[in-house]
């Protein structure tokens, strides 16, 4: 059985988007490329029908994974939390040795570290949940600990 994980609602829709695609236009695509990789005659020498064939594959796969997390998704309602405390779906501006950073606090299958979205369970968003402006925290990380000053907490 699949681990429940947390998501904002932002992610689930982004989740459910990326079903909807797969199951109905990129399978429609893959099937088309299938079909005319096969006019092309022999199957046991044919790279595209191969090709067309590992698309397929790997599609299914993700359409599994994804249905899958869509059933055992955990959409956290980021109405109900108190707008000026870190929780997850919040923004949260902070200062660090003086570089202004911001965040979005999202669940662990939501993070992308390159669109500084942390996850509510890495060591930055652990340390981060529950704090409000104006609090400086003390955060663990393998390189040592790390001292935030929170300069503002936003529902974006």
């Amino acid at each position: 059985m699949a681990e429940m994980q947390k998501y904002t609602q932002e992610g689930f829709e982004k989740l459910k988007q990326e079903y909807e695609f797969r199951t109905k236009e990129e399978r429609e695509r893959i099937k088309v490329a299938i079909a005319e990789a096969r006019s092309f005659g022999d199957l046991s020498e044919n790279a595209e029908y191969d090709e067309a064939r590992n698309e397929q594959a790997k599609n299914e796969a993700r359409i599994k994974e994804l249905d899958e997390l869509i059933q055992h998704a955990i959409v956290v309602d980021d109405s109900q939390q108190d707008a000026k405390t870190v929780g997850l779906g919040s923004t949260v501006k902070v200062d660090r040795n003086g570089a202004e950073i911001e965040y979005k606090i999202v669940g662990s299958n939501e993070a992308d570290p390159f669109d500084n979205k942390i996850s509510d369970v890495s060591p930055v968003g652990r340390g981060l949940l529950g704090a409000k402006k104006g609090d400086v925290v003390q955060i663990e990380v393998p390189s040592g600990t790390v001292s935030l000053k929170v300069l503002d907490v936003y529902k974006a």
